[in-house]
């Protein structure tokens, strides 16, 4: 009875997932498709482009705003005074004015030089992202390269555990075992067909992961890069260039800032048509006036405040991302460095395990040991290539966040 029913229950998960697998994205090989076209590709599709080109945007206005004629909008005004209301001896004024913003000395240059920095700042925000993307690209491939590795180990666990039934069914009909060697293999083969179907499962979800960040429908024909000669992370790994010329941007806005303590000076044209009182005669004008406004803390504390506060704030995530890339780097070097000796290990382990199969097998096919030694020497001998080809897998996924730590794209 409980034979039966862990039987039906394989048989419907079975069914389950051949229905949805239909309905799930199926990733083809491509010869063509590198690993470096594919973050190309995630990289444009990526939604933080919105914010490049909105900085971009900021980088075109503020190259405007250095490039202008005047520091600022110029301003019209215009007036009428008479005393109508008051004496009512026939005054009567009219006055049109310009008021024209002039710059402050440096100012002009300091905008100029705050508009390259944007550029620059932008230019290494975009490095940036390409290579966080890559990251993520790195990730997604490995992390279905894994899955599809345990899939081929679990389809060569059942296929194995169909021949082992197959030929322990045959045996007993001849009388050589009993029927509980049979229900054994017949047992042993539907929990590799429950480890195969979530071992599926699992390559599909990660198929789902990949296409959702790429886009693709496609693989590369292979996920594996050379290891990067670099041993140390420099000025140039892009997470600092961007890190350092938020620096620059901040010190470029408090140079401007020390130099925009005050308002800007303003000259003010205007034109005045008048009549005094008791005349009947108007009188034309011209008048020329400047304004200089003063330097005062109520208006120059909060900028160089706020501007100091973005110089620490920068230097401060720099530092920052400096240890964090160290840490990342380190931890990497070890991991590659950890994972060979594993991997020697792991090769004599999985020779020794082959060995002691194909020995248990003839003892087994002889009549010199029973099922129960056949499965689990079998059992341990499919668990040694399963560790020995995980191992040599992220072996490679090593080697992919090596060269993430390092700074360089695939």
């Amino acid at each position: 009875m409980r034979f039966s029913l862990l039987l039906a229950t394989c048989v419907a998960l079975t069914l389950s997932y051949t229905s949805n697998a239909e309905e799930l994205i199926q990733l083809q090989r491509n010869q063509q498709l590198t690993l470096t076209e594919v973050v190309r590709l995630s990289i444009l599709r990526s939604p933080k482009q919105a914010e490049i080109q909105a900085g971009k945007g900021l980088v075109n206005a503020k190259n405007i705003q250095a490039n202008s004629f005047l520091p600022s909008a110029p301003a019209v005004s215009a007036g009428l005074q008479n005393d109508a209301v008051g004496s009512n001896r026939n005054l009567s004024q009219w006055e049109v004015g310009l008021d024209l913003p002039i710059w402050l000395p440096g100012q002009k240059t300091a905008r100029t030089t705050l508009a390259q920095g944007a550029q620059i700042e932008l230019d290494k925000t975009s490095a940036n992202l390409s290579l966080d993307i890559a990251g993520q690209v790195r990730d997604a491939v490995w992390s279905l390269g894994m899955a599809i590795n345990e899939a081929e180990l679990q389809d060569a666990r059942h296929k194995a555990a169909q021949d082992l039934l197959a030929d322990v069914e045959k045996r007993w009909k001849a009388g050589e075992l009993a029927k509980t060697d049979v229900m054994l293999a017949q047992n042993g083969t539907l929990l590799a067909k429950a480890a195969l179907i979530k071992a599926n499962a699992e390559v599909k979800h990660a198929e789902h992961r990949y296409w959702i960040l790429t886009g693709l429908k496609e693989l590369p024909n292979t996920f594996e890069e050379p290891l990067n000669s670099k041993e140390m992370i420099d000025d140039s790994h892009p997470w600092l260039a961007e890190s350092a010329a938020k620096i620059e941007i901040a010190n470029h806005h408090r140079s401007l800032s020390a130099i925009e303590q005050r308002e800007n000076p303003q000259v003010m044209l205007n034109v005045r048509h008048e009549r005094g009182a008791f005349d009947s005669l108007y009188n034309d004008s011209v008048g020329v006036a400047i304004r200089v406004p003063l330097d005062a803390k109520v208006r120059s504390a909060p900028m160089m405040a706020n501007a100091e506060m973005a110089i620490a704030q920068a230097m401060s995530e720099h530092e920052q991302r400096q240890r964090l890339l160290e840490s990342a780097f380190h931890e990497a070097q070890h991991n590659l460095e950890v994972i060979r000796e594993e991997i020697e290990i792991l090769q004599a382990q999985h020779k020794l395990s082959q060995e002691s199969l194909q020995l248990a097998k003839k003892s087994f096919a002889l009549g010199e040991s029973d099922l129960i030694d056949l499965l689990r020497i079998q059992a341990t001998a499919y668990e040694s290539e399963r560790a020995l080809k995980s191992r040599q897998t992220q072996m490679q996924w090593h080697i992919a966040r090596y060269n993430q730590a390092i700074g360089v794209l695939p």
